[in-house]
């Protein structure tokens, strides 16, 4: 089952955005990253201790918007597949959610 999520056009490039959303293990908090047409989902979670990533709701990204960046301990991971390339949970990755790219929605692919 899908869910939509977005409308692509919504989300600058780059950009982000944090959504909640119910699965089986209840409710819990993701976000989507835009890159040029590409998106990319992850739970909204560091690897090293849980908290959440975003600076300001649904703001995920460093200042030049090149890496996701925690806003607890300024770890930095790659957009395209959420692995850790600096800080406290260096070599970790974020878990992904996966999405696809429908008639120009984001929609959340069942998980």
């Amino acid at each position: 089952m899908r869910r939509a999520l977005c409308r692509l056009e919504d989300l600058e490039d780059p950009g982000s955005a944090v959504f909640v959303i119910d699965d089986p293990s209840g409710r819990r908090a993701m976000f989507v990253v835009r890159r040029g047409g590409d998106v990319f989902g992850y739970l909204n979670n560091c690897p090293h201790n849980g908290s959440p990533l975003d600076w300001r709701s649904g703001q995920f990204l460093d200042l030049d918007r090149r890496f996701i960046q925690c806003a607890t301990h300024g770890a930095r991971f790659r957009i395209d597949d959420g692995f850790c390339l600096g800080g406290p949970c260096a070599g970790k990755s974020l878990t992904p959610v996966p999405l696809r790219l429908t008639d120009g929605l984001v929609c959340l692919d069942e998980f």
